[in-house]
């Protein structure tokens, strides 16, 4: 699985909305400024059965280095959706950003690109075991 992937260390949860999952990137992709859809900023998996599950994918591009670029304040679009905008200070510690999930092999009721899986669950995170 690696492929220059990492672990971010942590499962995102959101309780009142379920969860987005153990998020491994590639730091090459995340500073790069550069949007491809066949190469993914970061790959999101669920721990599940004392595995990793891959249940999608996310998007991500800096917005110091998107902005510059886009003088018209539009966001970046990848398979005709709209990125959202993640300003500073934000959770996870990162200058200001526009992203985009895309679950892909995990069916999300409340839509195919929505952050947030209600059906996607952290519980069996376990920060200390190796589960690839």
């Amino acid at each position: 699985m690696n492929a220059g992937y990492a672990s971010l260390g942590s499962c995102v949860t959101g309780p009142e909305r379920g969860a987005m999952g153990v998020h491994f990137g590639r730091s090459d992709l995340i500073m790069d400024g550069v949007l491809d859809a066949s190469a993914p900023e970061l790959l999101i998996y669920e721990p599940q059965g004392g595995r990793m599950r891959f249940v999608g994918v996310e998007f991500l591009v800096l917005a110091d280095q998107w902005n510059p670029a886009h003088p018209d304040g539009t966001p970046p679009v990848l398979m005709g959706q709209h990125f959202q905008f993640v300003g500073t200070p934000n959770r996870y510690r990162l200058p200001a950003f526009y992203e985009l999930h895309v679950w892909a092999w995990r069916d999300n009721p409340f839509g195919t690109f929505v952050d947030w899986n209600p059906d996607v669950s952290c519980a069996a995170f376990d920060p200390d075991s190796s589960q690839f």
